[in-house]
C-alpha cells in the first residue's frame, strides 16, 4: 500500500488523446490521481462530473486532475465527450499502475467476486510524494471533498 509522505509510483500511461503521459511530467505542480472502476457507470459518472463541476477551482490553485481506470483509450474518448470532462484520463488496462498504488484487489458485487478497482484518490504534491491517499471513497461529493483536504 502507498504511504503518506514516500515517493509517489510513476507512471507511464496512454491518456483520452493517445498521448503518453507519465506522473513525473507534472513535477512542480500538485497532482489529485483518482482511481475508478469503470467509464460511463452511475457511480464512475458521478465522480468524474463532480470534478468536472469543480475543476476552475482545482485549476484556480494549479492542480493538475488524472484520472485512471482500466478502461481504453477509445473508451475514456467516448467517456470524456459524453460528459465535456475538462481533465486527463489515462488507460490502465493491465492494471499495473492501479497494482503499483495498492488499489487493485478483490471485489464483491451482485453476489459475485472479481478483481477491480478500488475507488481510491491520491493527492501527489509538486515533489512527486504522496501527500494524502483517500482509499474507498464514496462518488458523490467526492471532489468538493478532496478539495477541502488541500493545503490552502
Amino acid at each position: 500500500m502507498i504511504e503518506e509522505g514516500k515517493p509517489a509510483p510513476d507512471f507511464e500511461l496512454q491518456s483520452d488523446r493517445g498521448e503518453t503521459v507519465r506522473l513525473s511530467d507534472f513535477r512542480g505542480k500538485p497532482v489529485v490521481l483518482y482511481f475508478y472502476p469503470k467509464d460511463d457507470t452511475p457511480g464512475c459518472t458521478t465522480e468524474a462530473c463532480g470534478f468536472r463541476d469543480a475543476h476552475d477551482m482545482y485549476r484556480e490553485r494549479g492542480i493538475e486532475i488524472l484520472g485512471v481506470s482500466p478502461d481504453d483509450v477509445a473508451s475514456h474518448e467516448k467517456f470524456k465527450s459524453k460528459y465535456e470532462l475538462p481533465f486527463t484520463l489515462l488507460a490502465d488496462p493491465d492494471h499495473r499502475t492501479a497494482e503499483s498504488y495498492g488499489v487493485w484487489s478483490e471485489r464483491k458485487f451482485a453476489g459475485k467476486t472479481f478483481m477491480g478497482i478500488n475507488r481510491s484518490t491520491f493527492l501527489i504534491d509538486e515533489e512527486g510524494n504522496v501527500a494524502r491517499a483517500m482509499l474507498g471513497i464514496k462518488p458523490a461529493g467526492h471532489a468538493l471533498d478532496v478539495l477541502e483536504k488541500l493545503p490552502a
